[in-house]
């Protein structure tokens, strides 16, 4: 067994001799099993222990059995008592509020102590079982990927070992553990799976665990297949524009799968997969115009194309003085230069050339708001801007983060769009303020 172990980590390359670890050990037949498995494969380990007083006596004789373990193999013992008072609600909820607890201080101890990573005692079992629970949360296909062996500073080097390998190996060398007597009920999830579920399934199939994980591992693969082809679709189909991505209609309504493509797009952004049904829903039902919300981000249905991105469109009002040389906005920055003489006149849109004599300064730079008026470049009379951004087809997302230059209490510019015609310089002008945007791609958006 422990040659089998060493084999294992080491083709895995999961541990490193020279390093050191925090075993997470609860004084139960897995945990302690690794811990003899990493004495005896000569590993630099210390053991962190919760005692969160549960069982009473019990608890307390688990944390005295762990403290005897450490003397035992001459190594660091951190423990952790606290009192379950603190882990308020239902069996699941203090299930997972004690999770929490228990990771969050070994994040401490590694980062106090410079571990490596903290290694906790995972088996094949409890792989089968946290997919079982995985499938039946709805998580989908990367639901059966279960536990890796590692991520982040979690380490799990006996997923691949069956518990009858570790009992073997415990029972040979006459090594004690302490049974937690609330493994033996059926009140948790997990627990459920492995008392009652898994032995029903054993009297139809010899090893359920293992054909179970033959499945997983199919399916697997196919995910990593599915996601392959989902990242190419992705680059090729979804345009980024600054903080906004966007997807024509026709990109993924006639695809199969459809719905899978959206989730696995649209998660990034905090939307689940009911999120994901609402908008098919609303695309099948010409909904343009419709908004779907996440926490930070905001998709729109807008006619044939879904834009989401930043759902925070505020942002402070600007001052520019005559000597200030840029102008950084959400999603476009801009160099200001002062010209004189014949320059010629830049006619892209997203740039703006002004006649300096006519402004007033300092100049102002704000969102717009609805009922502000300007006199559009080649035109006599005002025009409501909102009327403006209509007319360009400019998309309901991108008309939350327009922008203008205000010259006293005129608009002189909707960045990005149209400068005033009161402003553009003439043959009379001596002195040309030009915003250049650092990038004149134009907006993706007109691409559509």
């Amino acid at each position: 067994m422990v040659n089998h172990f060493i084999d294992h980590i080491r083709s895995k390359n999961i541990l490193d001799i020279q390093k050191p670890y925090l075993l997470a050990i609860s004084g139960g037949m897995d945990s302690v099993c690794l811990g003899h498995l990493l004495k005896k494969a000569g590993f630099d380990f210390s053991l962190a222990h919760v005692n969160f007083q549960l069982r009473d006596a019990e608890s307390d004789g688990d944390e005295a059995f762990v403290r005897d373990l450490a003397d035992l193999w001459e190594v660091a013992v951190f423990v952790n008592k606290t009192h379950f008072d603190q882990f308020k609600g239902d069996q699941q909820s203090l299930q997972m509020s004690a999770r929490d607890f228990r990771y969050n201080w070994f994040e401490d101890l590694i980062s106090q102590n410079k571990f490596e990573g903290v290694l906790v005692a995972h088996h094949f079992e409890d792989q089968v079982e946290t997919v079982m629970l995985n499938l039946m949360r709805g998580t989908g296909i990367e639901g059966v990927y279960g536990m890796a062996e590692r991520r982040g500073n979690i380490i799990r080097p006996l997923l691949s070992f069956r518990r009858r390998e570790l009992l073997d190996f415990m029972e040979k060398n006459s090594f004690s553990w302490r049974n937690d007597s609330s493994n033996n009920k059926s009140d948790y999830k997990r627990n459920y799976i492995r008392n009652e579920v898994i032995p029903v399934l054993a009297y139809a199939f010899p090893d359920p665990g293992l054909s179970l994980q033959y499945s997983f591992q199919r399916i697997k693969d196919t995910g990593n297949a599915f996601f392959h082809f989902f990242h190419q679709w992705k680059k090729e189909k979804v345009q980024q524009e600054g903080d906004y991505q966007y997807l024509k209609f026709e990109d993924i309504t006639a695809i199969p799968g459809k719905k899978s493509i959206l989730y696995y797009w649209l998660r990034d952004f905090g939307f689940n997969y009911d999120d994901v049904l609402s908008v098919i829903s609303a695309i099948q039902k010409g909904e343009s115009g419709k908004t779907f919300s996440s926490r930070n981000n905001v998709l729109i249905i807008d006619r044939d194309i879904l834009i989401v991105g930043k759902q925070n469109f505020d942002f402070p009002k600007v001052e520019l003085s005559a000597t200030d040389i840029g102008l950084k906005l959400q999603d476009a920055e801009y160099e200001i230069l002062k010209l004189s003489n014949e320059v010629k006149i830049d006619r892209s849109p997203i740039n703006a050339m002004m006649d300096m004599d006519k402004l007033i300064y300092p100049l102002s730079v704000r969102k717009w708001e609805h009922g502000d008026k300007f006199v559009p470049l080649g035109m006599k009379n005002e025009k409501k801007i909102s009327d403006l951004l209509i007319n360009l087809k400019v998309p309901l997302i991108h008309k939350k983060t327009v922008a203008v230059l205000c010259s006293g209490n005129e608009i002189a510019w909707v960045i990005g769009y149209r400068i005033n015609d009161r402003f553009k310089c003439d043959a009379n002008t001596k002195n040309v303020l030009y915003f250049k945007r650092k990038s004149d791609d134009q907006s993706i958006f007109q691409n559509f």
